[in-house]
């Protein structure tokens, strides 16, 4: 795992002097990855090392902190992608009342000059920064040209005349659309928590499943979704269910998922879990024969999802 800090500050300096990468990438989707690449090639020419700097908590949830789950990578999993595309370091800023109010102008001469010592910055045509979001691309630019550290501003990823963005993989993950977001993100979308003890339920009737936190994750559609899940380091098969279960009037959100041909203990471990396709909406049923026999269709319909090419 690379390394994460948490403040400008505690970068050491083996990490300054760098080509920092600028922006949420929250799903370090084909936008994203265009940017780290971008970075990685300005890194490669001076020598020097790939840091992306983003923020934690997201910005958006600092400032409107009743705006629910939203998002689409935590920081494990956003660590582990940024590092899959090249960063060797994250400074995952903390962002709290003292770095929301700092002056556009001191997060470019005491944070990113003084503090990384940033020989390259990269980011993306609509990235603002500072108190108020006060600063933009082109007072990085003309910072960057009066101080001597170049500056690459990347225009709109676009694919089909449509920009690759972290919202428009969000509205699809709302509707359900898996494979839509997957192709917009480059990969699976994941959702990945610490499997808790539910009410074992599905082992009573021959689907055991484990309860997956979903913490700070975006809710997708509720329904039932093919599923890919990292076991012990081997992806394993498998069908999810996610909704409130209105069949037994719990009525609370939960993540259930059921690997195929596998009796392990998972309590208590984290869990990555992959949405492949979605199958169909959440249902109640009207007792517990008619669930039955549709959670073995789910599977079925979840096998043959997994076994296509």
């Amino acid at each position: 795992m690379i390394p994460v800090f948490d403040a400008w500050r505690s970068v050491p300096p083996e990490w300054k002097g760098g080509v920092v990468a600028l922006g949420n990438f929250d799903g370090v989707h084909r936008g994203h990855q265009a940017l780290l690449a971008r970075a990685r090639e300005q890194a490669a020419s001076l020598g020097a090392p790939v840091v992306a700097f983003t923020f934690e908590p997201h910005p958006r949830g600092f400032f409107v902190p009743d705006t629910g789950p939203f998002r689409l990578t935590l920081l494990p999993a956003k660590t582990r992608l940024l590092a899959g595309h090249g960063v060797q370091a994250v400074l995952a800023q903390r962002f709290d009342e003292s770095f929301a109010a700092l002056p556009a102008a001191s997060f470019i001469e005491d944070v990113l000059r003084k503090g990384l010592g940033a020989r390259h910055v990269v980011c993306g045509y609509d990235f603002t920064f500072g108190a108020r979001r006060s600063g933009n691309v082109e007072m990085l630019r003309a910072d960057g040209k009066a101080h001597g550290f170049g500056v690459t501003v990347l225009d709109p990823v676009t694919h089909e005349g449509e920009i690759y963005s972290s919202t428009r993989i969000r509205e699809a993950l709302r509707h359900g659309w898996a494979r839509d977001a997957a192709g917009l993100l480059g990969h699976d979308w994941e959702i990945e928590g610490t499997v808790e003890l539910g009410d074992q339920r599905g082992r009573t009737i021959g689907f055991p499943t484990a309860n997956v936190a979903l913490g700070e994750h975006l809710r997708p559609r509720f329904g039932v979704y093919a599923v890919r899940a990292l076991v012990d380091g081997v992806w394993r098969n498998g069908v999810a269910n996610l909704g409130k279960r209105p069949t037994f009037g719990k009525l609370q959100e939960n993540f259930e998922v059921h690997l195929f041909d596998f009796a392990g203990d998972l309590y208590g471990k984290v869990l990555r879990v992959a949405l492949v396709d979605f199958i169909r909406a959440e249902m109640k049923f009207a007792g517990l024969d008619a669930l039955k026999a549709q959670i073995a269709a789910d599977g079925q319909a979840a096998r043959a999802i997994l076994a296509a090419p």
